[in-house]
């Protein structure tokens, strides 16, 4: 016999097609997720099982009306999320997942994981924002969103967008071209994100007046950026000494969000500023670091398997390493 018996009505006018998927697609999945027996008749969903089961398909229920109510469209990829924050009780997934940051040409950018929410919330709520995490968590994305959302509402007067040139060395200088052409291709995927949130015309005319600057991250030294939304992509290449030359350009009305992933580091015996960072400024306040994982990858969610796994593989790598430094015990 079922511990619990919860019946939902849903409120009439609502195509249960909406919330349940096209041939109960939506339905399966939940039922695949959950120790707990769903019956939908008509606008009527009875779930039955163990108590706590039956309470999370409840609040399930409950955050897919929300969504649907504020004009979400649910899809098998926001269900899984949905269910992935239930069952961590990690808020509400109908806030999160409703937290519209910008929309550009019908496209509307907003946090997707639990993870992303609170790095969207830090973000708002302090001066400097690290945000540390594996490719495809939406490090760089969200934080440039969050740049044009904060020159469009007019509380900063510019973006400043920069990343360390790793091989602005010697071998930077066999390409071809000017200074801007050789560091072109590593200031590229900054320039494809923001393309993503305004029209190539418009960034091109604010660029043109300085209002938007990409520039690589030498370019920072001796600057002091005031009333600036300023982001520093793949600072997991920056050296200590860098790091240290980044941060104290903040500047009056400023706000600064630093990106990277310390599994990618490219710098010599992996010397690097974002690694360092984090003991140095841990306790300082107005300063938010943000750990994004695996679960917050948003890209082809085979990629959550592959981060899943180089981490697991580094981790035992570690492990293995360590045991064969311990002395052998005497026999």
């Amino acid at each position: 016999m079922p511990d619990t018996e919860i019946r939902l009505v849903v409120p009439p006018g609502r195509d249960m097609i909406d919330l349940i998927g096209q041939g109960d697609h939506l339905l399966k999945l939940i039922e695949d997720q959950f120790e707990a027996e769903i019956c939908v008749r008509g606008n009527e969903i009875t779930i039955s099982g163990d108590g706590s089961e039956a309470q999370a398909v409840s609040a399930l229920f409950s955050e897919m009306l929300q969504l649907l109510e504020r004009g979400n469209q649910l899809t098998p990829d926001s269900i899984d999320r949905a269910i992935d924050m239930i069952k961590r009780d990690e808020g509400s997934p109908a806030s999160a997942f409703s937290d519209v940051i910008i929309s550009h040409r019908g496209k509307t950018i907003r946090p997707k994981t639990a993870g992303q929410k609170r790095y969207v919330d830090a973000i708002r709520t302090n001066t400097v924002t690290f945000g540390i995490g594996p490719a495809g968590t939406g490090k760089t994305y969200l934080a440039m969103a969050m740049a044009v959302d904060a020159l469009k509402r007019k509380e900063v007067g510019r973006i400043i967008l920069t990343r360390p040139a790793v091989e602005a060395g010697e071998k930077l200088g066999y390409l071809p071209g000017t200074l801007f052409d050789k560091v072109d291709p590593y200031l590229r995927p900054l320039y494809d994100a923001l393309f993503d949130m305004m029209e190539i015309e418009k960034s091109t005319s604010l660029t043109e007046r300085g209002v938007i600057e990409v520039a690589p991250l030498a370019f920072m030294r001796g600057r002091t950026l005031n009333d600036s939304f300023v982001v520093l992509d793949e600072a997991q290449n920056t050296s200590p000494e860098q790091m240290k030359m980044f941060l104290t350009r903040l500047g009056f009305g400023s706000k600064v969000v630093v990106t990277g992933d310390i599994t990618q580091i490219d710098l010599p015996a992996g010397h690097s500023g974002l690694k360092q960072v984090r003991d140095i400024l841990a306790d300082v306040p107005d300063v938010a670091f943000v750990e994004l994982e695996s679960r917050d990858v948003v890209r082809h969610k085979l990629v959550q398997h592959i981060v899943t796994a180089y981490h697991e593989w580094d981790e035992a790598r570690a492990a293995a390493a360590l045991e064969a430094t311990k002395p052998l015990s005497p026999r």
